[in-house]
């Protein structure tokens, strides 16, 4: 991103104000907290790449238009005082990438003396509006809200370019947590350096931009986060909300302070204020203020501290002490601190392990733990490490941890729990927790009980080798029970085992957690058969090769016409050779299997060994979708033939219980329901919470 002279005269002005503000975060923060803040700015920090922030080109005036709507969802307010060119500029970059939801956009003009009158009267679709007599930005931003006719309310300063889906972001932050009332943005500086990642308001009234001039993609900044205020420069808030508070309040005339007295009168309603860091703005900042707090309208920064600790005394009492450095263990103050290691990001879309844990990381943030989730692998998954940062999480990847010891030499003395999932990710973690997590309980995640399930194969296979692996595999497993404060497995019958093997070990069940689905299409309308599961587990490589050699070949008999659908990722050579068969398609990963969860009359799960419960059978029931299974595929998951599933051991007997259900409508209702009944009261996240709280909150 070039430099225009414009932005070089900024950083130029900028420099007038830094002696003076560094003097004053002396007598305010101390000598530790304003060297931090010194070498947060000169240090090399990764920033984002060449080309990763939009800037809309420059070029003389000429009418466009920007998005707007009869019956706008949001109002995009941008109180404007001259800088006509940087009012261009923000205006550009909302036409070129306009917002999926519907809006109307609302200059306020404060009485400018340049082009700005005449260039935004030319603007098509642009709600114009020019104050009498200049009244400052409070009284600007009061007008452009009580001109907005959206639901929502969105303050955007003029001097800022907002990045592609930065405003459906911020909307959307509103549906996936109710419970929010403020929502603002991250905002970067045009050279890729991290601005804001919400604000730090300390005791004394002092506020920080949290991350400044840090990486934009460090994980201390890319989680969804409560925040003690967002600046004003890009935030959405519902538009009743912020008539009922009374707008900006006046006695912060003309400017500052005002954003963070909003933040804490929309907390003392009993709403969250919420930083979202997938809605990115880039915010010139002080183009039209400057940024030196000794002279100019930055002078009221100061002197608006004071009324703003004046009147939130009270709630002054709770917020960190003045000179404190703000880190994620001083954000996350007060709440239970949770750290999660697995064997790599969970993909809930490919595996019921994956979705287990993800939904227990959600049930986690929404009983109020911030939690912390290090993939073994330290990779960036894409889309699932986002998506987990959507929900709350604290995520962290390379190449910002550098070294697990190093990373848990840093971070370890914040957790209050330390959950490791899998036996060979615990065996490599535990000792390094113990020793840099020392007052953390240390939680013991099986997924399944692996020894069980290698032993299990090896009988099958009649495999001597495998036999000797799986007993080595259960030592280790039953050492690491005994180094952990807490075990937890899926099922009652792996905990029943454990008693036997280990009567002195805590042991909990914490087994699939699944939400209802809806029902899907009815019995008439449903066809073919299913079968859901990952081939890099090898039991479902085993369940599909007997089922598609031994077993549908009769059923298609039986049922002709009958297709037989396998869903699951990196299907081996072995199983898409069973395409050859008439009625079998092996489609691999599928990335909505929603259409065969409701569209599919029979789901089968075939296992012939295999440990803890499966997920396979609970995403068919939690979608009302009646299963056939072995007493493998059932085993400790409070299930009755007949009941709520159908159980078939041998070839025969699963070709009978196929054609069976598929043909009888009854028996297929009756299993729908109680199948979704058996969801709900064994496997739901209500279900567990109980469990969970004793886990990791008491």
């Amino acid at each position: 991103m070039s430099m225009s002279w414009a932005d070089l005269r900024f950083m130029l002005e900028r420099t007038r104000g830094l002696f003076r503000r560094g003097l004053a975060s002396l007598r305010t923060r101390g000598l530790s907290a304003t060297w931090a803040r010194v070498r947060r700015q000169f240090a090399q920090h990764p920033r984002l790449p060449p080309g990763a922030l939009y800037r809309p080109a420059e070029a003389a005036f000429a009418p466009f238009t920007v998005p707007s709507s009869d019956a706008p969802r949001v109002s995009i307010v941008i109180p404007v005082y001259n800088q006509a060119l940087h009012t261009l500029g923000c205006l550009r970059a909302l036409a070129e990438h306009p917002p999926a939801a519907a809006c109307e956009v609302i200059v306020v003009d404060d009485g400018s003396q340049d082009e700005t009158r005449a260039w935004m009267q030319a603007i098509g679709g642009l709600r114009y509006h020019l104050r009498a007599t200049n009244g400052g930005f409070i009284a600007a931003c009061n007008d452009g809200a009580a001109l907005a006719q959206g639901t929502y309310l969105v303050f955007l300063n003029n001097d800022t370019f907002p990045q592609p889906g930065w405003l459906d972001a911020l909307l959307d932050t509103f549906g996936a947590w109710p419970e929010a009332g403020l929502v603002g943005a991250q905002l970067v500086y045009p050279d890729g350096r991290l601005q804001e990642a919400g604000g730090v308001v300390f005791d004394d009234g002092s506020a920080w931009n949290y991350g400044r001039f840090e990486s934009p993609d460090d994980p201390c900044y890319t989680s969804v986060r409560d925040a003690d205020y967002c600046s004003g420069a890009a935030i959405m808030l519902p538009t009743a909300l912020f008539r009922e508070i009374g707008g900006f309040d006046t006695r912060y005339a003309p400017a500052y302070y005002e954003d963070t007295d909003l933040a804490f009168a929309v907390r003392a309603r009993g709403y969250r204020v919420l930083y979202q860091p997938a809605s990115r703005v880039v915010h010139l900042e002080g183009i039209t203020a400057g940024t030196d707090t000794g002279s100019g309208a930055k002078a009221y920064q100061v002197r608006n501290r004071g009324v703003f600790a004046q009147k939130w005394a009270d709630a002054l009492t709770r917020q960190a002490a003045a000179g404190t450095l703000p880190s994620p263990a001083v954000l996350a103050r007060g709440r239970r601190q949770v750290l999660i290691v697995d064997s790599e990001t969970p993909r809930p879309r490919h595996d019921s392990a994956s979705l287990r844990m993800a939904n227990l990381m959600r049930m986690l943030v929404g009983e109020g733990a911030h939690v912390v989730f290090l993939p073994a692998d330290l990779r960036h998954a894409g889309t699932d490490t986002a998506a987990l940062r959507q929900h709350g999480v604290e995520t962290w990847h390379a190449p910002f941890v550098g070294s697990v010891a190093s990373w848990l030499r840093e971070h370890g003395p914040r957790f209050d729990v330390v959950m490791l999932s899998r036996h060979y990710v615990a065996a490599e973690f535990l000792p390094l927790v113990r020793r840099f997590a020392p007052q953390a309980r240390i939680v013991f995640d099986t997924v399944d009980l692996h020894f069980l399930r290698e032993t299990r194969g090896a009988d099958v296979a009649g495999d001597e080798t495998l036999r000797r692996s799986a007993q080595k595999t259960r030592e280790r497993e039953l050492a690491l029970m005994r180094q952990a404060d807490t075990t937890l497995v899926v099922s009652p019958a792996e905990r029943d085992m454990l008693s036997a093997l280990l009567p002195t070990a805590q042991v909990d069940v914490l087994s699939n957690l699944h939400e209802l689905a809806d029902d899907g299409a009815p019995f008439a309308q449903r066809h073919d058969i299913v079968f859901v599961g990952g081939f890099r587990h090898p039991p479902n490589v085993d369940a599909v090769l007997w089922f598609g050699r031994d077993i549908f070949p009769d059923i298609r008999t039986g049922l002709p016409g009958v297709r037989f659908h396998c869903i699951g990722a990196e299907p081996p050579a072995e199983v898409l050779a069973l395409q050859e068969q008439p009625g079998i398609v092996v489609h691999g990963h599928v990335p909505d299997i929603a259409p065969y969860m409701e569209g599919a009359r029979v789901a089968v799960a075939p296992l012939r060994f295999g440990a803890g419960v499966k997920g396979k059978v609970n995403l068919s029931m939690a979608h009302g979708q009646p299963v056939v299974a072995t007493p493998c595929a059932v085993e400790g998951m409070h299930l009755v033939d007949g009941h709520d599933v159908l159980v078939a051991e041998s070839a025969d007997a699963f070709v009978g219980a196929v054609v069976r259900l598929y043909e009888d409508a009854p028996l297929w209702e009756r299993l729908s329901v109680n199948g979704r009944e058996n969801i709900r009261r064994h496997f739901s996240l209500d279900a567990a919470r109980e469990v969970v709280r004793r886990v990791f909150l008491d």
